[in-house]
């Protein structure tokens, strides 16, 4: 494994519960291009997607094409009913189209069995989640090896990159903590750790804010921006939030099954320059002692 030092521009001080900033620890991981590459990482093209229920078709994506690129930090818009999570469900290899086709990195994965399908989802693929996902009775380090367990990772490498992704997203001294341990915010960034040790092409996070304060949403959309950011990690973020989509770099909005607008995101938010402006968190000194 190739260790990775963030540059030192990169450092800022980090005011979330008083962690130590991400840019000043090394990432592990697999060093990754920080450049958005001009070759498309995911191609949907014509895609159609229609549902039986008795005799009535439900016709949930009408034709649509889109592409994402390499390092790109992508937000996907929708109302109930648009067709954004469909267009997810297909990117994550949960379900097929009825018609067209979908490549990843160049594989046309429409087609493919639903053992296959898993295959593709267990390497390539991160999925975080808006309800965490985490097994209650499992330390957080317990909950980020798991997904290497189905992979056939050794235990020492297992260990070692579950640790990795745990320092990255600021929770290296919560490594024995259950669930019920973690604020919800550190639950997050468990799962977030957990989608990131198979090494993934790309993340797809599905209303990962829909259970969290503000606060605590603008912290975990200051992780997904480093992680974008500064690894060119390629994110995917389903939310119903316009303010949680400024997070991102470019913004696809659903409407009625169809892509109504696809464009760059104006007047990027920065999580990391909301959360400096902020007041420190003061914890309660009786919920640091609890163990």
């Amino acid at each position: 494994m190739l260790e990775a030092q963030i540059s030192s521009d990169a450092q800022r001080a980090d005011v979330v519960e008083g962690r130590e900033p991400f840019a000043s620890r090394p990432f592990l991981l697999d060093q990754q291009d920080h450049l958005v590459d001009s070759d498309p990482l995911i191609t949907l093209t014509h895609i159609h997607k229609i549902y039986k229920m008795g005799d009535v078709e439900i016709h949930a994506l009408h034709g649509i094409s889109l592409q994402i690129r390499r390092g790109e930090f992508v937000a996907i818009m929708g109302a109930s009913g648009s067709g954004k999570s469909t267009t997810m469900n297909i990117i994550g290899c949960l379900d097929r189209p009825t018609r067209g086709h979908y490549f990843l990195e160049d594989q046309d994965v429409s087609r493919l069995s639903k053992d296959e399908l898993a295959d593709i989802r267990n390497r390539k693929i991160g999925f975080v989640f808006q309800g965490f996902n985490l097994l209650a009775r499992t330390s957080a380090l317990e909950n980020v090896e798991l997904p290497m367990l189905y992979l056939g990772v050794k235990t020492d490498e297992r260990l070692a990159r579950a640790k990795e992704a745990l320092e990255l997203v600021g929770l290296g001294d919560r490594l024995d903590n259950m669930p019920n341990q973690l604020s919800g915010g550190q639950q997050q960034r468990v799962a977030v750790a957990r989608a990131l040790v198979n090494r993934p092409t790309i993340i797809l996070a599905d209303e990962p804010t829909g259970n969290l304060d503000s606060r605590t949403s603008v912290e975990v959309m200051d992780v997904f921006q480093f992680l974008n950011r500064e690894h060119g990690i390629t994110i995917a973020l389903v939310t119903h939030e316009a303010d949680i989509a400024q997070y991102a770099k470019r913004v696809v909005i659903f409407k009625d099954g169809r892509i109504k607008r696809d464009e760059p995101m104006a007047n990027q938010r920065s999580a990391r320059e909301e959360l400096e402006r902020m007041p420190p968190v003061v914890e309660d000194e009786d919920e640091e002692d609890e163990e």
